[in-house]
């Protein structure tokens, strides 16, 4: 492989040829995901002087772009979520982020100690350290109406849009932990809950079912699916069901929707054995560093309470300090070594 400078803070971007041909383009680190935590992780790693590309497969600001409007991010007493992601993007861009569009496939270690990262287009990057901020998604029904109100009626996050249906009748679908605590965490807004599943028997813990079916303002459907989501120009107005068991439709109507179906973090991208979860959630240190050295993980692919916009931003401040502190003291190392 060509020599690669691979040691000097700042603006260093050097294309280095390997012996098979493929052209690397060298960085001191890489962040994968524009959401907030990449945003936030892009802007403290240029503050920190450090050569930082944030790879993005679709426009910045992740779950913010899903988001119609934010009521609990410091600063902000309502700001559209478009508008933010803009604004934090700007703000990356304004510390020297570089930002591609690309989708990335893999992150590999190198025999060097090394990441390559290589995207759907071709192109390999290399660095010393990853921040790995690719989030993941909330699980879709995949159902008619679903994505043509999502954001009017139809939501995966009760904490970020409850307050919008104060007095509201509305339905929570899902039979976990989450479907059963977020349908009692509605119960402060909305004046009626329909809490649907598609079994008998609902998988969340027992604790967290008694307070849900004991609440008044929560009434437990069971066995039925939702097959359509309607509504017109003010937003959802109504579901679809058909019960599981007798094969029977109904109708309901409500102003909203909350869909709790499992939630998928795209730490696939990792080649190689990481410490996770059961559920493929990433385990860091307090540094958000993972089990793999080099490799940072954070926001909502990471292990822990709650993920909200504050919990990204503040994981991705820490990782892009700890970044800068890890190469600093990989510098040191190898000085030493050099000098022994």
């Amino acid at each position: 492989m060509a020599h690669r400078n691979a040691e000097t803070f700042g603006k260093r971007i050097e294309v280095n040829v390997t012996n098979n041909g493929n052209e690397k383009t060298v960085y001191d680190v890489i962040i994968i995901g524009g959401g907030p935590a990449g945003l936030c992780a892009a802007m403290y790693s240029g503050r920190g002087m450090l050569n930082a590309l944030l790879i993005e497969r679709g426009l910045t600001g992740g779950e913010l772009l899903n988001t119609e409007l934010i009521e609990d991010y410091p600063g902000f007493e309502s700001i559209l979520g478009r508008e933010l992601a803009e604004k934090m993007t700007d703000h990356a861009k304004i510390f020297g982020a570089n930002i591609v569009t690309d989708t990335v496939e893999s992150i590999e270690k190198d025999d060097d100690g090394e990441f390559d990262v290589r995207t759907q287009l071709g192109k390999t990057y290399h660095a010393p350290a990853v921040i790995l901020t690719a989030g993941g998604s909330p699980n879709k029904l995949g159902i008619p109406g679903e994505a043509e109100y999502a954001g009017r009626g139809v939501s995966y996050c009760a904490v970020c849009d409850g307050a919008f249906f104060k007095g509201d009748t509305i339905a929570v679908v899902g039979g976990g932990d989450a479907a059963l605590e977020e349908a009692t965490y509605l119960t402060r807004y909305a004046e009626k809950i329909y809490l649907i599943h598609r079994r008998a028997a609902f998988r969340g813990s027992a604790l967290l079912q008694e307070r849900a079916f004991n609440n008044p303002k929560i009434e437990v459907i069971r066995n039925k699916v939702v097959d359509v989501i309607e509504g017109g120009p003010s937003g959802t107005t109504g579901i679809k069901l058909t019960d599981t068991v007798s094969g029977e439709t109904s109708d309901l109507a409500v102003t909203g929707v909350f869909i709790f179906v499992g939630f998928t973090p795209n730490s696939g991208l990792i080649k190689g054995h990481f410490d996770h979860d059961a559920s493929g959630y990433v385990v860091t240190d307090w540094n958000m560093m993972t089990s793999i050295q080099g490799l940072f993980a954070a926001g909502d692919l990471r292990v822990q309470l709650t993920r909200q916009i504050t919990t990204a931003v503040g994981d991705a401040t820490t990782a892009a300090i700890a970044v800068e502190k890890y190469l600093a003291d990989r510098k040191e190392a190898k000085a030493a070594v050099g000098s022994a």
